[in-house]
């Protein structure tokens, strides 16, 4: 191989670092190292859905990786339109029925070790990738004579590596970005600054997470023909507390998920303002914000739903609790020659089911203008500040989307419930009715034209 223009590391190995490794190996001349902290690929992580507009980013790097990802999934990708979710209010003794989610296209849900799997058998032998490295911090030279001197990573064990560009995919408690945010701050007023760092770290977004999985065969045995048997997705709704279960294990569990939402502090889950006094999670979650419930804790919020859901919830034997932690809202995703995607930089609350297929399109936006034959280590800062302007205020939008939906759920709004079904799906259909290309058309003008400014 030539000498290549550039080496990137990218820290984090979870779908948005895989998927960005994977686009960027359809670039010889770029040299790509991943760092993940996990001692294996596969050890962390659940189930999680990908809707048409991310399905159809993922199908440009190959028939052959699309066909391996339907294959994991078990069905097909089709662009119909397709009976989504069922929602029902629920916090009363008789519940109802108040409207389904119709998409164009179906969500495709994958377990996420096998993701990870079809992602890592297509990556090239240049493409290396490194287990047990959880980043420290890291050193990006400034001074005139080493701009393109390389940064320098350290992580936690005490080693350290060396790379042009350097990608945070270290999700929502990632380490590169109270680095940059401190780099970003450099030389700002007090005000400004102090407002800058307050985005370092993660903050409790008022959201905590119910979940566990029941017995197919033990809720067959009280109620055999529970709706939840038809195959698709129901949610219960009601006033600050709601739950979703569906099949899973080709029908063998029923997954429940359900949230309580705290609306103070849901309200202010993405402000930068330093000033606000904010509260901490306080409760069975430990410092990784997961706890383990009884049977009787997990029931608890929903105690006095409909008997439909109460069927479900005498069949849970126990769970778990997880503290949902956001990022506000960034002032910048880039500096210099460093740059975040994914949770890292928008970890977003999970009412829209978005944080994945948003870390693939930060993927695929990101690896364009990189690997655009017009980018250079010279312009690298502005590759990324390209990737910032496009990406930045529409994943932000889709945070904002998704908090909405969860204060809809929660019976947090003014919407009433006749026009509940119409809110939701306007406020979603960006997933199924929009697509990437218009700006990774955008994102290549950019990057050949730079006498176009981009601030």
């Amino acid at each position: 191989m030539s000498t290549p223009k550039f080496r990137i590391a990218i820290c984090g190995g979870g779908v948005g670092g895989l998927t960005l490794a994977l686009a960027l190996s359809q670039y010889p001349d770029i040299v790509v190292d991943v760092y993940e902290a996990a001692q294996s690929f596969y050890e962390i992580g659940a189930g999680f859905g990908i809707w048409p507009r991310a399905f159809k980013v993922l199908r440009k790097l190959g028939h052959d990786f699309e066909q391996q990802l339907l294959q994991r999934c078990g069905y097909n990708f089709t662009e119909e339109y397709v009976p989504g979710i069922e929602h029902r209010k629920s916090d009363q003794p008789v519940g109802f029925h108040l409207f389904d989610i119709v998409t164009k296209g179906n969500q495709l849900r994958f377990h996420r070790a096998d993701f990870h799997g079809v992602l890592l058998s297509h990556l090239p032998p240049s493409c290396k990738t490194h287990n047990a490295k959880r980043l420290k911090s890291y050193i990006q030279p400034f001074n005139d004579r080493s701009r393109k001197s390389p940064i320098t990573l350290i992580f936690r064990d005490g080693s350290t590596a060396t790379c042009d560009v350097l990608i945070g995919a270290d999700g929502v408690k990632s380490a590169v970005r109270p680095c940059m945010m401190r780099e970003l701050a450099e030389g700002m007023d007090p005000d400004e600054k102090q407002s800058v760092l307050s985005c370092s770290n993660p903050i409790w977004s008022g959201v905590t997470a119910y979940r566990t999985l029941i017995s197919a065969e033990k809720l067959r045995a009280r109620c055999p023909d529970h709706r939840v048997f038809s195959g698709g997705f129901t949610q219960y709704l009601g006033k600050d507390a709601f739950f979703l279960g569906y099949p899973i294990s080709l029908g063998k569990y029923i997954n429940i998920a359900g949230f309580t939402l705290q609306p103070d502090l849901v309200d202010t889950a993405y402000e930068a303002d330093a000033r606000l006094p904010r509260r901490s999670f306080e409760g069975k979650a430990d410092s990784d914000w997961v706890g383990e419930l009884t049977a009787e804790q997990f029931v608890k919020p929903f105690k006095n739903f409909e008997k439909d859901a109460q069927v479900l919830l005498e069949c849970v034997e126990k769970g778990t609790l997880w503290a949902v932690h956001t990022v506000k809202t960034l002032p910048s995703t880039n500096f210099g020659r460093v740059a975040l995607l994914g949770d890292a930089a928008h970890a977003m609350l999970p009412f829209q089911g978005a944080g994945a297929s948003q870390s693939i399109e930060d993927a695929y936006l990101l690896a364009t203008v990189l690997g655009h034959k017009a980018t250079t280590l010279d312009t690298v800062p502005r590759a990324l500040a390209i990737y910032d302007k496009l990406r930045r205020p529409f994943s932000s939008d889709v945070a904002l989307r998704s908090r909405f939906n969860g204060q809809l759920f929660a019976f947090q709004t003014d919407v009433p419930l006749h026009e509940l079904g119409k809110t939701v799906t306007k406020n979603w259909e960006w997933a199924w009715l929009t697509e990437l290309d218009g700006a990774l058309e955008e994102a290549v003008k950019l990057v050949e034209d730079s006498s176009i400014n981009i601030r």
